[in-house]
């Protein structure tokens, strides 16, 4: 018998008999209840304790704070538990049940997981949870995590939308369905190579049988008015879970910009340009979603994730009104630009995954993915020049029609179990990438003359063969993972005008390394490294002008190499409330875009390149309190330096070094209003001193918000306020100022607005659909524009 060993194998679930998912099950020795296992249960509340010698136990299942019942056991074969209960524990005051508390934050030894199930934080949307969740700074529509762009995941599936699609969903989905956000600052070897940080969110689950479904509408007033108009519906059975989906997003959105550039030679400002650009853009945008699971047996299931985003005839209205004055600022000419632009973008995605659960524990999947994108826009733009009388002096006009067709596939295994007492992860992926792009430029001042040296050709194709392996094991106060992915890579990108072949293939190791130290309950020190790579995207490749007016034009680059990043961090937290990160990132080849001025030509480029050397570094503290049981104080306070050097292109390629030494405070109070926990609301403040883009500096940014939530009939319906920016100071200066480069720029959006959102929900509603977005990292190269 003392050379044998069993397993020990159950569910846990809550008072209602609802599933618990990544509950903590414990093995205790009988006599005084220390412990001798412990493991976490999966999706589904499934657990399984393996390699138990024969003897008698304890055995316990906890839950963010919550405790199963301890429960005698006498392991002397595989013993299946049956179920774990975790009751709901709730508190009764003056006739008012409060089951809001503080969030909880635990930190593991490769992620920082932020639990807000049942608490104030969980009262506004998905998007509010993940700009309060410890160590995420927001900018704009995007979030940052050690002044990195977070991927966003919802239940380990990549959210495959834009940035301001990113947030437009997440302000619709609401927070009362999250169970926890994970932070993984350094991704571990599972996750691509390429890539930042990452964002998880995790959402409740529940496996009640039956039908649901909502329409949901928001309506924003901003400049102009804009809403969306939606409706999802899922169905489950014991084997089948069907979720669709379809939002309907007409939107008229106004930007302005209020730019200058000063045009220097060997004697100072020879000629000032000033700009008023104002930009108008409509759009009538379809996405639909159908998601499938099906259940063959306990242990093995289908998946089918499918997206479809259909946004035809987007159009652009754009009028720039320029003056051109002299070293003395008297005015020497004007000229107007006027340009339309209309676009047409399809994209589609679809996404199979098999699974199998092993006896043992652990599993197997097996995963193919396809996108297919296709985008084509065409531009018209001609300008008017004028003398400092006002009379007409010369007209510039030209057109170009531009495509691009990208199509992905991605095949890959990933097998999950346990070697002794380790928990091994492995797998392999291949990645097979073809892109087509073209442009066609004419001069259209006098007839339509096709330009041939602005016109292209590029195709581009990528294959990527990877293998990783991670192995993990927690100790009584030690937590270790380290994992090694190895990824060979081979390119090639043609174009036709410049009959130039760039080829290139690379073979790379990524290592990650993840400890976590405990030494008391109060006090946790953790440590992690990892080694990333981020690809040219797509469209940066192209040696393709876009031109905005024919003194002001993008342009891509055929010559742009990986960008390898390494990352460090070290992390104190106290009480699980205090936590302090320090943390460095050095990136080599960093890719960045860059503006130059051209002061012979008077033109202003903007083009993507390889910089010299980036480096980023800084201090993060988060603090959370419940100042009473209706107002919860949120805080966060970065302080952080980044710079970039890299060569000026326009400045007799000297080197040039950006630096910004910068702070970011975030102040949000969560109060609830009513007793009966109904009528809630939000108060924010966030302020940033200023931010690095590429060859330009940020200045400040101040954003003050208000929000409402109100449920009504029993949770069938929710409306929503939402005030931004009531000190319309989100936006913010932009300059670049050094050698003989000097010009800046002031772009007002839309930040100030009124948000009014409606949700109903009928059927079954309380029960969790399949929801998920395609997790592939190769789309998010794609144009996001």
């Amino acid at each position: 018998m003392q050379a044998q060993n069993f397993s020990v194998s159950g569910a846990v679930k809550d008072g209602d008999n609802q599933s618990i998912p990544f509950a903590t099950v414990f093995l205790l020795q009988v006599a005084d209840t220390t412990i001798v296992k412990g493991v976490s249960a999966d999706e589904n509340g499934m657990f399984a304790i393996q390699h138990v010698l024969p003897s008698t136990y304890l055995i316990r299942a906890s839950y963010i704070g919550k405790y199963s019942d301890l429960i005698g056991i006498d392991v002397a074969k595989d013993i299946k538990m049956g179920t774990l209960i975790i009751e709901e524990q709730v508190e009764n005051l003056e006739e008012v049940v409060v089951a809001s508390v503080k969030p909880k934050i635990e930190r593991k030894a490769d992620r920082l997981i932020f639990n807000v199930e049942n608490t104030v934080v969980s009262q506004g949307s998905s998007w509010d949870v993940l700009k309060r969740t410890p160590g995420v700074i927001a900018i704009g529509e995007e979030l940052q995590v050690r002044n990195q762009s977070a991927t966003i995941y919802i239940n380990d599936r990549k959210v495959q939308l834009s940035p301001q699609e990113v947030q437009n969903l997440l302000e619709n989905y609401p927070a009362g369905h999250i169970k926890l956000v994970e932070v993984i600052g350094n991704p571990p070897a599972k996750y691509d190579a390429e890539g930042g940080p990452v964002l998880n969110i995790v959402t409740n689950k529940n496996i009640s049988l039956g039908y649901k479904g909502n329409i949901n509408s928001t309506y924003t007033q901003a400049i102009f008015p804009k809403y969306t108009l939606g409706t999802s519906h899922f169905y489950k059975t014991k084997k089948l879970n069907l979720f669709t989906s379809y939002t309907y997003g007409p939107r008229k959105d106004f930007k302005t910009i209020e730019s200058e550039t000063n045009f220097i030679n060997d004697t100072g400002i020879f000629s000032r340009w000033q700009t008023d650009f104002d930009k108008t853009s409509r759009a009538k945008t379809h996405t639909a979603q159908l998601n499938m699971d099906y259940v063959f047996d306990y242990r093995n299931k289908l998946g089918l994730t499918s997206t479809a985003l259909v946004s035809p005839n987007k159009d652009y209205d754009y009028v720039q009104f320029t003056e051109m004055r002299n070293a003395q600022r008297l005015l020497d000419s004007t000229f107007i630009t006027q340009s339309d632009l209309f676009e047409d973008k399809n994209n589609f995605s679809a996404d199979l995954t098999y699974t199998h659960d092993f006896k043992t524990g652990g599993n197997l999947q097996l995963n193919g993915h396809y996108t297919n994108y296709d985008f084509n826009s065409t531009q018209n733009a001609r300008s008017d020049y004028s003398d400092a009388d006002g009379q007409f002096l010369r007209t510039y006009g030209f057109l170009t029609d531009a495509d691009q067709a990208i199509e992905i596939y991605t095949t890959q295994l990933d097998i999950v179990t346990t070697l002794g007492s380790l928990d091994v992860e492995t797998g392999l992926k291949g990645s097979f990438i073809e892109s087509k792009s073209g442009i066609q430029y004419f001069n259209t001042t006098n007839g339509s003359v096709f330009i041939s040296n602005l016109s292209d050709d590029y195709l581009y194709d990528e294959q990527v063969y990877a293998g990783y392996v991670s192995l993990s094991k927690d100790w009584e106060k030690v937590s270790l993972k380290t994992g090694l992915r190895a990824e060979h890579t081979q390119s090639s990108g043609f174009s036709t005008s410049l009959s130039e072949i760039n080829d290139l293939s690379y073979f790379e190791l990524f290592p990650t390394l993840h400890l976590l130290y405990k030494p008391h309950k109060a006090h946790s020190l953790s440590f992690d490294y990892s080694r990333k790579l981020k690809r040219p995207r797509y469209e940066d490749l192209n040696p393709f002008r876009y031109y905005i007016n024919e003194n002001n034009f993008i342009e891509g680059n055929p010559n742009l190499l990986p960008n390898f990043t390494h990352s460090f961090n070290l992390n104190y937290t106290l009480k699980e409330e205090f936590f302090f990160d320090f943390y460095y990132r050095y990136n080599d080849n960093y890719i960045s875009t860059l503006a130059f001025q051209d002061n012979i030509n008077l033109v202003l480029r903007n083009i993507t390149q390889n910089v010299l050397g980036s480096n980023s570094y800084g201090f993060d503290f988060n603090y959370g309190k419940s100042v009473t049981d209706r107002w919860y104080l949120y805080s966060y306070i970065s302080i952080f330096h980044e710079d970039e050097t890299f060569v000026a292109l326009e400045s007799e390629n000297q080197e040039v070094t950006n630096t910004v030494n910068g702070g970011y405070i975030d102040l949000t109070n969560y109060l609830t209003l009513s007793k009966d926990g109904t009528l809630k609301g939000e108060v924010g403040l966030t302020y940033l001193s200023g931010f690095l883009e590429g060859s330009y500096q940020q200045e400040e940014t101040t954003n003050l918000n208000l929000g409402l939530r109100k449920t009504l009939w029993n949770n069938r319906a929710l409306v929503s306020l939402q005030v931004n920016d009531l000190l319309n100071k989100a936006n913010s200066r932009i300059s670049s100022k050094y050698l003989n480069q000097d010009n800046a720029y002031f772009a007002q959006e839309e930040t100030q607005y009124v948000r009014l959102g409606l949700t109903v929900n009928f059927g079954n509603f309380r029960l969790e659909d399949n929801q998920r977005e395609i997790d592939k990292i190769e789309r998010e190269r794609l144009n996001s524009n």
